[in-house]
């Protein structure tokens, strides 16, 4: 009979410990609690678990002190850190100090069972965990949310590689600051961070600002040029809307990626380099490899780690933190004082949809610092696209309520082959309305759709629309 493995919990919150107790006592381990971190180094000076599961938060010594002691007394015990006040630093601080995984409160039972099992896993196949060294360096990325604990536990997890990164998200999310967090929690972070837009740059000069130029290669080069990637070089490039890459520089990238060098415009010498690429898009790269718009060999390059930043509707929890960083931020920048949000402004701004994502909130920030009358915001003070914003959603909600009523009632009267009925009277009003925005030129209304002409063309007959 195998001796049973051993799982120590360590947490001043009596509730958190009696909650893991009874989650663990069912995958027949051996469970010890602690309230006192000094207590468990005492304790691993004598005997190694075989998990450890620490929450980040208590009094005298914190978890990420603790598992650098842990570390130094027994390095193959996986250090499971538990916190409910996650931010970037501390996640990066819990990866670089060797944590196996770092888990936010409130969390899921089923889920904290599934990491031990790794865990024990881990431990079993793997001897001696590797040491990381630690890198201090600020970020201004803020955010509690579940979807961005995600992207905080992506940067903690590569903050001790090179490889190359995709980042997506929609416009405004903040994917330059997250390509910034990565490098400056990299081992390349005393190197340069060098980021370019490609979608910024006219054409004809983006591969001279890419690769440089030599002399006389040109009209207008009047001397030598260093491009991105020698600027870059030993450091991070950042290559920002990276779909909208014309092909022949997409070709150039790819042989970069590959061979690690390149020539300038008009040179005739390879130039070597070392440097870390990471890439960000607001665009579908799959659907642009599918258009023959991008290519597929280098997407498979550029997708070798990929990290989603979400959009601010995604993450509404941090819409206050963030107005309120924001708001401090201006009134430093524009030397004004800083305004007050008020609770009801607070939870109107919440519930807004915000479609340029954290962006449009800096920017609102700036705004209402200047307009605001007084030093606390009201409803009233906020601009007119916002308000606008909140009736969109009202709508948008009350059209899905009165859907979801029409459907529950059909089928309570027994009504089948809903769909039969739904779906020409959805398309008709969509066509009508499409139309009636285009002034009528089809051509126009399909593209709102997003269909083709001919496909508008057969559905209004179908639908038998008098248009």
């Amino acid at each position: 009979m195998s001796e049973k493995k051993k799982v120590w919990i360590v947490d001043d919150d009596k509730s958190i410990r009696w909650v893991l107790e009874k989650a663990l006592q069912k995958t027949d381990v051996e469970i010890q609690s602690f309230a006192n971190p000094d207590d468990v180094l005492k304790k691993i000076c004598i005997e190694e678990p075989d998990v450890i599961i620490s929450d980040i938060r208590m009094p005298g010594m914190d978890g990420i002190t603790l598992l650098e002691k842990v570390k130094q007394q027994a390095p193959s015990v996986p250090v499971i850190i538990m916190t409910a006040y996650s931010d970037l630093d501390r996640a990066v601080s819990a990866f670089q100090g060797g944590a196996f995984e770092y888990l936010s409160k409130p969390f899921d039972v089923d889920e904290v069972v599934s990491l031990v099992k790794r865990a024990i896993t881990h431990k079993q196949n793997d001897s001696a965990a590797p040491t990381h060294e630690t890198i201090d360096a600020s970020t201004s990325i803020i955010g509690s949310a579940p979807a961005m604990q995600e992207v905080f536990k992506a940067i903690g997890r590569l903050s001790s590689s090179n490889l190359t990164v995709l980042i997506t998200g929609e416009t405004g999310t903040g994917k330059e600051l997250v390509a910034s967090a990565l490098h400056a929690h990299s081992p390349r972070s005393n190197q340069p961070f060098v980021a370019i837009n490609t979608a910024a740059i006219p054409k004809d000069l983006l591969e001279s600002e890419l690769f440089g130029h030599e002399k006389g290669s040109f009209t207008g080069a009047t001397s030598q040029r260093q491009g991105r990637f020698e600027q870059a070089n030993g450091g991070t490039l950042f290559l920002d809307e990276i779909g909208d890459m014309p092909a022949d520089l997409q070709t150039r990238l790819l042989r970069i990626l590959a061979q690690g060098e390149f020539y300038r415009v008009g040179g005739h010498t390879p130039i070597k380099v070392d440097v870390r690429v990471i890439a960000a898009t607001h665009q579908d790269l799959e659907q642009l490899v599918k258009e023959n718009k991008f290519r597929e060999d280098l997407l498979h390059r550029l997708n070798v780690i990929r990290v989603h930043v979400p959009s601010l509707r995604d993450r509404r929890t941090d819409i206050v933190e963030l107005t309120n960083h924001f708001l401090k931020s201006a009134a430093k920048e524009l030397n004004e004082e800083t305004k007050k949000l008020l609770p009801e402004t607070a939870d109107y701004l919440a519930g807004l949809p915000w479609y340029g994502n954290v962006r449009q909130l800096e920017n609102f920030c700036r705004w209402i610092t200047v307009m605001a009358s007084g030093s606390e915001i009201h409803i009233d003070d906020l601009p007119p696209e916002l308000k606008q914003d909140a009736e969109v959603t009202e709508v948008s909600g009350e059209w899905e309520t009165t859907f979801r009523k029409w459907v529950e009632s059909s089928l309570l009267k027994g009504d089948t082959e809903i769909l039969r009925d739904a779906v020409p009277r959805f398309e008709s009003i969509l066509i009508k309305e499409a139309l009636k925005k285009s002034g009528g030129r089809r051509q126009d209304a399909a593209k709102l759709l997003g269909w083709g002409r001919n496909t508008l063309t057969r559905k209004i007959k179908q639908l038998e629309l008098d248009v």
